[in-house]
């Protein structure tokens, strides 16, 4: 369900599985309250991850730590760096997503023309294999199904994400791999690869992350045009 990376005084940096719920359902506990009776102590989520997505989650140890770090992803003071999977190809190889969000159809969302208070992604992407890319992504505001929204409304869905595509895989290839903040005046960085699907765990794309993407927050991240 998860494994605990770092646990820190004021909160626990955790790697979550796909398909986890991140809420308990269903008689089921979500990841929060499974790692709370791991550990035997409250904890206080302050972000999230949509059930099939993988990857690092903070959760807070305390109200005033809980408090400390929802101001951070307010003021998007805490960057994150997500890795996926898509079929098909882009129009472009980097650039910015950027539009309004808005309810559509189920429980899906989608991307808008208009920019009153837009959702904005930027990326890179390289292909992987014969009709497969990766793609590094920076999102720099925090809606719901953001990035999954986000590479649909250029043509090439998340591999696996049934929701907004329609090539079933074995997970969806979505996974949160990198988190830097600075907390209380010390800088943190957490980074972990995706251990779970088939084509994550590739050769080629694990190559493709660490020759390319193993120190995301230095990139040269394209400009907006």
């Amino acid at each position: 369900m998860y494994q605990l990376l770092s646990e820190q005084r004021d909160f626990i940096v955790i790697n979550k599985a796909p398909h986890v719920h991140f809420h308990s359902q269903d008689g089921n506990a979500g990841v929060i309250a499974q790692a709370e009776a791991d550990l035997g102590y409250k904890l206080y989520p302050v972000h999230r991850l949509d059930t099939p997505t993988s990857g690092l989650l903070i959760v807070a140890r305390s109200p005033q730590s809980a408090n400390v770090f929802t101001q951070m992803f307010t003021a998007h003071q805490v960057q994150k760096y997500y890795l996926a999977i898509a079929l098909g190809k882009p129009k472009k190889k980097q650039g910015w997503i950027v539009g309004d969000m808005a309810k559509s159809r189920r429980s899906m969302y989608k991307l808008l023309r208009t920019t009153e208070n837009p959702a904005m992604t930027q990326f890179f992407c390289m292909s992987i294999s014969e009709g497969k890319r990766g793609y590094l992504l920076k999102p720099l505001s925090g809606k719901t199904h953001q990035l999954r929204v986000a590479l649909a409304s250029i043509g090439v869905p998340i591999l696996g994400d049934t929701l907004y595509g329609k090539d079933v895989s074995d997970r969806c290839y979505l996974h949160a791999y990198s988190l830097h903040f600075n907390y209380l005046g010390q800088q943190f960085a957490f980074q972990q690869l995706p251990t779970q699907g088939e084509w994550f765990t590739e050769r080629s794309f694990t190559d493709m992350v660490a020759e390319q993407w193993q120190q995301p927050d230095s990139l040269a991240w394209p400009t907006k045009s």
